[in-house]
């Protein structure tokens, strides 16, 4: 097939719309008598548009071919009761020429017997797994494989059951709010927030695609869940920490585990930043670890210097995870996910600590320890990656002061190393 060069532009005087055909359009349109038919070869051939316009082909008898910056998308134009309708037949490839010629013929047999195709295709099709399935195709682009697991594990823990087998026309605002409240009954706000966002994505989605004419999902998770109350996340106190380091050090379960814990003692970054990493991510050689900003909470890069013990603890780690894309899989035999976020609160937990201590609080702890040893403010909070209060240089303090908070680091390695021995 030639590459195309030009475009023409033709005006449907039955609806006075404007479509683009191209040049290889054309000549198909010639060669076949008149009759538009399509090919495959054209149709792969025909690129995606810039933001805001549309190349529109047809192969007649009302099948268009929309083709739009985002994809190629199937439209069949019919009357019924004498009004100009419109409906989908899905996304080319996945829906194939051949497909959306079956599909066409299938609705013209409707509509000779005076049957909605439209309503029709909705109640043997849409369920709400097939839209939210598309939805999640559209939504992942960009997002990193450690955040796209996680929502599709939520999904089907705590959404599939109640709504997936549901046609997604008939699921209701008072279905949704039922699923949001027993979910929050389990002392999980966090998460039934998360999923009233997700269901009305997919809903919002499932408009836009005219999957559906009407979204029953508006309210927001403030309108049906309590207040959230903000609590500072669980620490002990700076003269329990020898005591816990010990435990942690004795500690039975398994040597991942162990080691995830020492780690996010000794470099203080958020639960979700450690069981996310990759050994990608790992400058041995100027003993660093590039955290990228899709990773991190404030989106930006995060740089942290790695003490000599951190060092050895990721040597050792190798040994048991060296083969795999993360540092801490799910399972030491695939890439595919990694450990639960509730892992080391659960180890904690095994040592005593329900309650008292949490991944997070050694944040805390070194923040105050730091402070007390009277380090430099903006070295710890640029090492604990908060927002930074001068936005002109958000997108470079990444890597400012790297050779004092190197240095810090060492020390905090060192301090752990002492209490532990103590």
């Amino acid at each position: 097939m030639t590459v195309l060069l030009s475009n023409v532009i033709q005006t449907d005087l039955t609806t006075s719309k404007v479509f683009v055909y191209n040049l290889v359009y054309i000549k198909n349109y010639i060669k076949t008598g008149g009759i538009h038919m399509l090919t495959d070869t054209q149709i792969k051939a025909c690129k995606l548009t810039i933001k805001g316009k549309t190349n529109t082909l047809t192969d007649g008898e009302g099948l268009l071919l929309f083709i739009t910056h985002t994809g190629k998308y199937w439209r069949f134009r019919f009357r019924f009761i004498d009004k100009q309708q419109i409906m989908t037949f899905g996304q080319y490839p996945s829906v194939s020429l051949d497909e959306a010629r079956k599909r066409r013929a299938k609705v013209k047999e409707l509509l000779a017997k005076g049957i909605d195709p439209r309503e029709q295709q909705q109640s043997d099709t849409n369920t709400f797994d097939k839209i939210a399935a598309l939805w999640l195709e559209n939504w992942k682009a960009n997002k990193s494989e450690n955040h796209i697991n996680r929502v599709i594990r939520r999904y089907q823990l705590n959404i599939q059951p109640q709504l997936g087998n549901k046609l997604i026309k008939d699921i209701t605002t008072k279905m949704v709010i039922d699923l949001v409240i027993k979910v929050n009954s389990r002392g999980a706000r966090d998460v039934a927030s998360r999923i009233l966002n997700h269901i009305s994505q997919i809903f919002r989605f499932a408009i836009v695609h005219e999957y559906i004419t009407y979204n029953p999902i508006t309210i927001k998770p403030a309108d049906i869940l309590p207040a959230h109350t903000i609590t500072n996340l669980a620490r002990i106190e700076e003269r329990e920490l020898g005591v816990l380091l010990q435990r942690i050090e004795a500690y039975q379960g398994t040597p991942i585990t162990r080691i995830a814990i020492k780690l996010i003692a000794l470099t203080f970054v958020r639960t979700g930043e450690l069981i996310g990493a990759k050994w990608s991510e790992f400058d041995f050689a100027n003993a660093r670890w590039n955290i990228p900003a899709i990773r991190m909470k404030m989106r930006k890069p995060h740089i942290v210097p790695l003490a000599k013990q951190t060092i050895s603890l990721l040597n050792s780690l190798k040994y048991i995870t060296g083969a795999n894309e993360y540092l801490f899989p799910s399972d030491t035999r695939t890439t595919k996910a990694t450990m639960s976020n509730n892992t080391i609160l659960q180890a904690l937990k095994r040592m005593g600590y329900q309650g008292k201590m949490t991944g997070h609080g050694f944040r805390g702890l070194a923040s105050t320890i730091l402070h007390e040893q009277e380090y430099n403010h903006d070295h710890i909070e640029l090492q604990l990656a908060h927002s930074p209060r001068n936005t002109v240089s958000a997108a470079y303090n990444h890597a400012l002061y790297l050779e004092p908070r190197a240095k810090m680091m060492q020390d905090w390695a060192d301090y752990l190393d002492r209490r532990r021995n103590e």
